[in-house]
């Protein structure tokens, strides 16, 4: 095979290029930290690298339901803890009137302060979350209960669903509580019958105790419930946690670059370019003129 000086030279000039190609990639992973920049560098760890990025992205998303999550089962929480105890008063009331010494006076005051702690249970029923109702179940846009101008209850709410929230692939959690579970007719029903007999002045209302008994075992129950989901919540977050580590380690492992290494082969690299360059200017040099003399 014949070899020319033109064939030398396009030799070297071809060699130089893709040296000065792998110096450049080896800049550009230290500048960014990955191992590639487009997707036409490693189609494999590009296509892998959507899929990383996907599984991250839905695992950011459940972390901020959690937020929301919390949110909804902290207040929902603690408005039932104010109405925990506003029926707790209302029942040390009922006792004290229930107590045969105690006059008409008497019992006019004790159905004021009832009439009072009534109007505070509504307040606590159309309790909300930014602009949302959370005893209305999914009816969040409209109170869930109502009262007329004779201070009577109008309307309660009768919607049967929770509003849920996925917090897991495909696990949904309810944080709040239907409007037909706990602030309903039943519920303002026995507070107005309570009413009634104080206001008769001379009924018994002693049988009033059970009622309102009824009204705070209702709302235990309902507080146990919310507690249940909020150790459960507690307990998927730490997973999800867990899984939000495993993403991004595994993101790192396939996009980020081995900086150690990619300074050790830059430094390879410039090494071989610079004697790729000696090599090249001795034969560069040297031309048919050169020996013309």
């Amino acid at each position: 095979m014949r070899v020319t000086q033109s064939m030398l030279a396009n030799n070297m000039l071809r060699n130089l290029s893709q040296s000065y190609a792998n110096m450049g990639k080896y800049q550009d992973q230290l500048a960014t930290g990955k191992k590639i920049n487009r997707p036409s560098d490693d189609p494999v760890v590009a296509m892998k690298g959507l899929t990383y990025r996907t599984n991250l992205m839905e695992v950011e998303q459940y972390k901020r339901n959690f937020s929301e999550a919390y949110t909804w089962t902290e207040n929902t929480d603690a408005a039932l803890d104010k109405a925990t105890q506003a029926l707790q008063r209302m029942r040390e009331l009922t006792v004290q009137a229930s107590n045969g010494t105690y006059e008409g006076d008497q019992r006019k005051a004790i159905e004021e302060e009832i009439k009072q702690l009534k109007e505070h249970l509504v307040t606590i029923a159309n309790s909300k979350v930014g602009d949302k109702y959370i005893f209305n179940g999914t009816n969040t846009s409209n109170e869930p209960v109502t009262v007329g101008a004779d201070g009577k209850i109008t309307t309660t709410s009768t919607n049967a669903n929770e509003v849920k929230i996925e917090l897991s692939k495909g696990i949904y959690i309810g944080v709040n509580v239907p409007g037909n579970k706990l602030f309903n007719a039943d519920f303002f029903n026995r507070i107005e019958a309570l009413q009634d007999k104080l206001t008769s002045n001379g009924e018994d209302i002693s049988d009033s105790l059970k009622e309102l008994d009824a009204n705070l075992t209702a709302i235990l129950s309902v507080r146990a419930e919310i507690g249940a989901r909020q150790n459960r919540i507690d307990m998927m977050e730490l997973r999800i946690d867990e899984q939000e580590v495993i993403a991004n380690r595994i993101l790192s492992d396939n996009e980020d670059a081995d900086i150690e290494r990619v300074i050790t082969d830059l430094k390879t690299q410039e090494s071989v370019h610079r004697a790729a360059l000696g090599v090249g200017s001795r034969i560069i040099q040297p031309t048919l003129m050169d020996f013309l003399r």
